[in-house]
């Protein structure tokens, strides 16, 4: 399992310029009768693929909306080193990341938790899964708000 948390971990550093892709984790409500520590690892690893398309997705669009704005308003390499960074970090976007982190932590300490569980523990085996699905939304929410702000001062 450490492996898995190592790299969800990894990708929440590198959320800055990342994108949507639905998480692929189960939207089930319901307790299954049974999981297995492979159940555990599967919804972490599920997770972390959708944040990873999530960043290879909108990382790049995000970064040429950054250059647009910096060729419109003919800014020096400095300059935009220090302009841009409004777009990319915030008070909104702190409170972003510290649910994130919140999250992470969380997350990390539950799927250590089921996967080395004796018998694991199939209700928190579906509270991960939440967890999950609502750190992939709020990066989604993130990236939302990042455009937006960026976009706004494109069409000024």
């Amino acid at each position: 399992m450490g492996g898995c948390r190592k790299r969800v971990v990894c990708q929440a550093g590198g959320f800055i310029l990342a994108a949507f892709v639905a998480c692929g984790t189960s939207r089930a409500a319901e307790v299954p009768a049974t999981c297995s520590r492979e159940d555990f690892e599967s919804v972490v690893e599920e997770a972390a693929g959708s944040l990873r398309d999530l960043n290879a997705k909108n990382r790049p669009m995000f970064q040429e909306k950054l250059r647009e704005l910096k060729d419109k308003r003919h800014w020096t390499h400095d300059e935009f080193i220090e302009k841009a960074k409004p777009f990319v970090k915030d008070d909104k976007t702190s409170v972003y990341d510290q649910k994130t982190d919140e999250l992470l932590s969380a997350i990390a300490s539950m799927g250590q938790e089921g996967a080395s569980a004796q018998s694991p523990d199939c209700a928190l085996m579906v509270e991960l899964r939440t967890r999950m699905k609502l750190l992939v939304d709020t990066q989604l929410a993130k990236w939302v708000y990042m455009f937006q702000k960026l976009d706004a001062e494109l069409a000024n």
